[in-house]
């Protein structure tokens, strides 16, 4: 298996996802009052389904809440220690209360309705409270919830007025209240739980259920799709599992996770408290609403890509351990996942192509610095080279090579003038201090939009940014999580070996 471009053809059909996935849940909705739906993963940019998934648009889930709005609002979780610690999200590297923020404005945006945003676990933490005060003064109502000793297999506790009771119910109005955060361990399923309480000591019919995108459970155990979702997770320890509840249940294969697999049992003893005999769940598969198989229009390619993000993963997890982030077990698990799916590191071309560049102008790098070279493979097949100089880094040098390709640029011909690239480097130079005066991608990309205004190069390479998205890229060294990020903003996807740009310390 190669790796190849994944814009030629589609994987995934949008709408046929979208008709099955909102006609699921409307069939849970029927027989009830109201039904609690716990989402996990991302609701808004969900970039890992979107590699996995050639034609799966990020933003789908907003597109389903639209389909629903006028049976649904939304309840938002943060856990208020996430807040007190500044916990960040990687992927826009944003902190988890401005991700907060940005949901309610997305979500505002398409007139779907908020209900509220809850703090959980609140102990009267600083941050926490001024966040909430934040919040109240944006007109969005508040709510906390104190942590409950014994959660979740207490059920003598839970049930009693130091468990349930002790947190405030959260008005509702609709039949679909969806219950989201803005990452893993904001507390989404306890509040499901506690809502589900005291829905029943008012004697409203409710129920739970989560839709969780991946694993997918209607695919094999090893399908690269939900291998691909054990990659993204290795540091959480999640472990792909078959469902042996849904088994003995129906005599029907099911993948589940670890976490649910374990958590079902005590689960099912809660919702047999909180709700009516004919809502009691028989697996974790049940409790399930996800639909994204219904999507699926080749399997064949798909899997491709889901095997391309395998890597992808391995490569971060390198990175990650190169820098201490995460430990020999989870490299070691990763691993084996690369191992089991029969994939190493040169199936994605990309790479060979990169190690073949820096191996081929290596000798023009001093002794203290690795080669830095990127290679992009763009959509059509074609592979692109970059390497770091004088003048610009390995990211901007192979940008600029790209966009000249795409727009059908003699090499020959300057994109940027030497002149104002001399000046930006006088200004980093002399007047910024900067003992690094090479010009970054950001500078670069800055320096083509303006260029775009009196030159009409630069106005052709400019347009054909747009044409980068699809790209595949990998760097022979580290890059920073700014130069990732803007790479990733143009839609390419960036991988990189586990090796520091300087041999030495400082320069790193």
């Amino acid at each position: 298996m190669k790796g190849v471009g994944i814009l030629q053809k589609l994987g995934f059909d949008n709408d046929k996802y979208l008709k099955e996935q909102s006609k699921y849940i409307f069939e849970r909705l029927e027989n009830i009052d109201k039904l609690y739906l716990e989402f996990g993963g991302k609701l808004i940019g969900d970039m890992h389904a979107k590699r996995v998934l050639p034609g799966y648009d990020e933003d789908v889930k907003l597109t389903l809440l639209t389909k629903l709005k006028d049976r649904a609002e939304i309840i938002i979780c943060i856990y208020a220690e996430d807040i007190e610690h500044h916990k960040m999200r990687g992927d826009y590297g944003i902190t988890y209360d401005q991700e907060v923020i940005r949901l309610i404005d997305e979500y505002h945006a398409l007139n779907i309705k908020v209900n509220s945003v809850l703090l959980t676990r609140y102990k009267g933490q600083k941050n926490a409270t001024v966040f909430k005060k934040n919040i109240e003064n944006r007109g969005i109502k508040v709510y906390l919830h104190e942590a409950i000793n014994g959660y979740p297999t207490d059920l003598e506790v839970l049930f009693s007025e130091n468990g349930f009771a002790k947190n405030p119910y959260i008005e509702t109005s609709q039949p679909l209240i969806i219950v989201t955060g803005p990452g893993a361990g904001s507390g989404k399923l306890a509040t499901c739980l506690n809502q589900l309480y005291h829905e029943h000591q008012k004697g409203i019919k409710a129920s739970y259920a989560k839709f969780e995108t991946f694993p997918v459970w209607n695919l094999p155990l090893k399908h690269p799709i939900n291998v691909a979702y054990e990659a993204a997770t290795v540091d959480l320890n999640d472990i792909n599992v078959l469902d042996s509840y849904h088994l003995d249940a129906y005599n029907e294969m099911a993948v589940n996770y670890n976490r649910d697999m374990q958590m079902f049992p005590v689960i099912r003893r809660i919702l047999a408290n909180t709700s009516s005999p004919d809502l009691i769940y028989q697996s974790p598969t049940d409790m399930g609403v996800n639909r994204i198989k219904s999507g699926i229009v080749d399997d064949e390619f798909v899997k491709e890509a889901a095997q391309q993000e395998i890597i992808r993963r391995y490569f971060q997890v390198e990175q990650d351990y190169k820098v201490g982030i995460v430990d020999e077990e989870v490299r070691s698990k990763m691993h084996l996942l690369m191992e089991e799916s029969n994939l190493t590191a040169d199936d994605r071309l990309s790479v060979v192509a990169a190690h073949e560049y820096a191996e081929s102008v290596k000798e023009r790098f001093t002794q203290e610095t690795e080669p830095a070279v990127i290679a992009i493979q763009l959509s059509d097949g074609q592979m692109i080279t970059g390497r770091r100089t004088d003048l610009m880094d390995a990211p901007g040098a192979a940008i600029m090579n790209a966009l000249k390709t795409l727009a059908g640029i003699s090499d020959q011909i300057d994109l940027l003038a030497p002149m104002v690239l001399q000046t930006i480097q006088n200004l980093k130079a002399n007047k910024l201090q900067s003992k690094h005066p090479i010009l970054t991608l950001n500078e670069l990309l800055i320096a083509l939009a303006i260029s775009a205004v009196t030159n009409p190069t630069a106005q052709v390479a400019y347009q054909a940014l747009s044409k980068l998205s699809g790209a595949q890229a990998h760097s022979s060294v580290m890059l920073s999580q700014d130069t990732k990020n803007q790479l990733q903003q143009l839609g390419i996807d960036i991988t990189c070996d586990a090796v520091f740009v300087s041999r030495s310390l400082k320069g790193n």
